[in-house]
């Protein structure tokens, strides 16, 4: 079994990509396709087409709408197959992220996609995180924090300030993770699509 350290860094070596060009592609258009399905009543298959994406596995789908997040929606435990997480994590991002009204047909063009796959939790200690390579999960009582291994790149925290904001995404003080709170890490595999001509960078 791998410690939190080396899977993230077998995940982020390029040479160890776990899912392929044409496979990031089919779940990419998945996600696409299941928000539209949504919007228009339809089901959609969503058989496996390949073994490899019929593991079960955590993921995240998240959306951006002109260089903004649109909706982020994910299964940390895995639940089923990943070609079926995909598509229903797209559709909950979609329509069901509580922080944003509904997306409508007019934005669909609009999206960006872009999916995280989750590796299995294991515990670690605060001063093995990793900033870029750990997502974390901070747990206390009845209150649940997770924030993926991007967030603390995207906005340039360091390893405490994301340790303390995990926390407050749980509802628990900043300094929780040192004071008793469970503190789980993973990886995760993240790829998605280059954003349209004209929009502006993430903020």
């Amino acid at each position: 079994m791998m410690s939190p350290r080396s899977e993230v860094e077998a995940a982020n070596s390029p040479t160890t990509a776990e899912y392929s060009q044409e496979e990031r592609a089919l779940l990419l258009q998945l996600a696409h396709r299941a928000i539209e399905a949504a919007l228009q009543g339809m089901t959609l298959d969503l058989t496996p087409p390949t073994r490899h994406l019929a593991e079960k596995r955590g993921a995240f789908t998240t959306l951006h709408m002109l260089g903004r997040l649109r909706g982020c929606i994910g299964y940390v435990v895995p639940q089923q197959s990943l070609y079926r997480t995909v598509a229903e994590t797209a559709q909950a991002a979609a329509f069901d992220d509580p922080r944003f009204a509904p997306v409508t047909a007019a934005e669909v063009p609009n999206l960006v996609v872009e999916i995280s796959v989750l590796s299995p939790m294991a515990p670690i200690r605060p001063e093995e995180v990793v900033v870029g390579r750990h997502g974390l999960l901070v747990s206390h009582a009845n209150h649940r924090g997770l924030l993926l291994p991007q967030v603390p790149v995207e906005w340039g925290w360091d390893r405490e300030t994301f340790l303390a904001q995990t926390c407050h995404k749980a509802g628990l003080p900043l300094d929780a993770w040192s004071q008793g709170a469970d503190l789980m890490a993973f990886t995760a595999e993240v790829f998605g699509e280059v954003a349209p001509a004209g929009t502006p960078p993430k903020g």
